[in-house]
């Protein structure tokens, strides 16, 4: 059975999430489950309450069942690289994915596109995690209905600055976007997570061990993981937990730009000989928020390769 779902007001009519509005200004977008008729609107990102008209259709006039009967993950920065492979991993697990991007749609597009082709579900949403206002509008997101099972925090800035050529300025942008960013979408997803809910916050080893080159961002990890491991204590009591994951050299946009030269050196670097992958990476989210884990919170998990033992 498939159950129908009229949804208007979702989406920008100059933004692309899924695929182009502006190419298919209404256009059906099929999930496992469900479909949604999705109509642009050029004023706001997620609809209005009292702008949305939900249509349920039965095929056989069965109440709907299946859109609930997944649980909910929700992923931001989950466009590229660790949220892009966390978003795959998790809907192979069993999750609807919503996943959230902010500069460019495309590589959301093409996440969402993939899982989709595997017969799992989700949905791209356009969220700049440092603008308030848009947080706002992700806590009343449609999906936030059903009830958010998992919270992945992985957006993120890096600016390489010299600590000691850092500039106040810089440190309030990084900081707003990495660290209050991140405190912002907890309040704002908080009223939807479901009992035992599990939360990972992707930190860095440069949180615990600093960086001569990134002092805005490894202070902005340094503050993102203590507040998780804060956090873990005072929501531990209700069934939830939180754990932080710290990569060392993981080969996404950061290291893009580096000269084979400047590759080799960090392989070399790395006890196991090699950077990590996002892939790398997503495991071990999944492993953090899967049942083998469920003794586990307010830990710090260094994936690195061994590269740094604190």
């Amino acid at each position: 059975m498939v159950e129908e779902i009229e949804l208007a007001h979702l989406l920008p009519d100059n933004q692309r999430a899924v695929e182009s509005i502006r190419e298919r200004p209404s256009r059906r977008y099929q999930f496992s489950h469900f479909s949604l008729p999705i109509k642009a609107h050029k004023h706001s990102l997620f609809p209005p309450l009292e702008g949305m008209v939900w249509e349920w259709r039965g095929y056989d006039g069965e109440a709907p069942r299946s859109f609930m009967s997944r649980p909910v993950a929700l992923i931001t920065g989950g466009g590229r690289g660790i949220g892009a492979a966390a978003s795959k991993r998790l809907a192979k697990d069993g999750y609807d994915v919503l996943l959230t991007y902010n500069t460019s749609s495309k590589p959301a597009e093409m996440v969402v596109e993939e899982i989709r082709s595997s017969g799992d579900d989700a949905l791209a949403v356009k969220v700049d995690c440092s603008d308030s206002g848009e947080v706002g509008l992700l806590g009343i997101h449609p999906w936030m209905a059903r009830g958010i099972d998992v919270l992945v925090l992985n957006h993120g800035s890096y600016e390489r600055v010299s600590a000691d050529e850092m500039t106040i300025e810089t440190l309030r942008k990084t900081m707003l976007t990495n660290f209050e960013g991140a405190v912002s979408v907890w309040k704002a997803v908080q009223p939807h997570l479901t009992a035992h809910a599990r939360m990972v916050v992707v930190g860095s080893q440069l949180g615990t061990k600093g960086s001569p080159h990134g002092a805005d961002y490894s202070a902005s990890k340094a503050a993102l993981s203590t507040w998780a491991r804060s956090l873990a204590q005072a929501v531990g009591p209700e069934g939830k937990r939180v754990n932080v994951l710290a990569p060392g050299f993981v080969d996404t946009a950061i290291l893009a730009g580096d000269s084979s030269e400047k590759r080799q050196q960090r392989e070399q670097q790395v006890p196991l000989q090699r950077v990590g992958t996002p892939e790398d990476m997503a495991g071990t989210i999944s492993f953090l928020v899967g049942q083998d884990s469920k003794y586990i919170t307010g830990a710090i998990l260094h994936v690195n390769g061994g590269l740094y033992l604190p």
